[in-house]
């Protein structure tokens, strides 16, 4: 009778303790534990308690050090807390750390082209039929990318010159101005605020580093005033959209 009793108490005070974990957020790196009184607080995640990870998981840290997976990264982070090393270490790029040519000027003053054809096609692709891509653009931007999409000028994917795509943007500078904007707003997120920060253009810069390695010096460019925040008008600078077609009202 004793046992069955102990049973009956403790059962239910485990479930309160990992209840009081089911909506408290914590920040990657950590994990919620409930303390004896069954309240939550966030402590450091143990790397080993990180899901499997295969090769493709794999990422690079701005210590240069290949971790299995991101959140590897982060619960290592986590516990370099209140440390220069800790403080420093971000994700840097996805895959694993390999040598990356620097920027130059010339490299850095083309990335324009390349990436506003890129975020033209991206949304050509998102346009078109396909189940995984079904519903997620909504009506009013459906009705901007169908321009685009019917226009018999349009240049289609391919691994085109630079002296192309300078012609192309100049020639067709209309079917460019919308995919600017519609990548501003996909990555102004957290909050939606008209300003892009260090952590919103973080999984853009990581996807593509390794592809494009004037990614981050394109960033930091488009922040002339290095407040560590890019508005839409500095984004659309930067992507040489004239100012008077710079208009929050292609954001949404």
């Amino acid at each position: 009778m004793l046992v069955h009793n102990f049973s009956v108490s403790v059962f239910p005070f485990h479930s309160l303790l990992l209840g009081s974990c089911m909506n408290f957020p914590c920040k990657r790196g950590h994990t919620c534990e409930a303390d004896q009184q069954g309240k939550p607080h966030c402590v450091c995640q143990d790397p080993e308690t990180c899901p499997p990870a295969k090769i493709l998981d794999q990422v690079c840290g701005t210590d240069n050090q290949t971790y299995a997976s991101a959140c590897h990264l982060f619960a290592t982070k986590c516990r370099l807390e209140g440390t220069k090393k800790g403080h420093q270490l971000q994700l840097d790029y996805f895959g694993a750390c390999k040598s990356i040519p620097a920027c130059t000027d010339f490299e850095v003053a083309q990335f324009p082209l390349r990436m506003r054809d890129w975020l033209k096609n991206i949304l050509m692709q998102l346009y078109e039929p396909n189940p995984k891509h079904d519903g997620y653009l909504n009506e009013k931007q459906r009705s901007k990318v169908k321009k685009i999409y019917l226009d018999e000028k349009r240049l289609l994917a391919g691994d085109h010159s630079i002296e192309l795509l300078l012609r192309d943007f100049k020639k067709n500078y209309h079917m460019y101005v919308y995919p600017v904007h519609w990548q501003f707003n996909e990555l102004d997120q957290h909050p939606a605020d008209r300003i892009l920060t260090h952590s919103e253009l973080a999984p853009l810069r990581a996807s593509l580093v390794p592809m494009e390695h004037c990614i981050t010096r394109f960033f930091e460019e488009c922040d002339p005033n290095k407040d560590k925040h890019i508005t839409l008008k500095e984004w659309g600078h930067c992507f040489g959209i004239k100012e008077e077609d710079i208009d929050e009202n292609l954001l949404f």
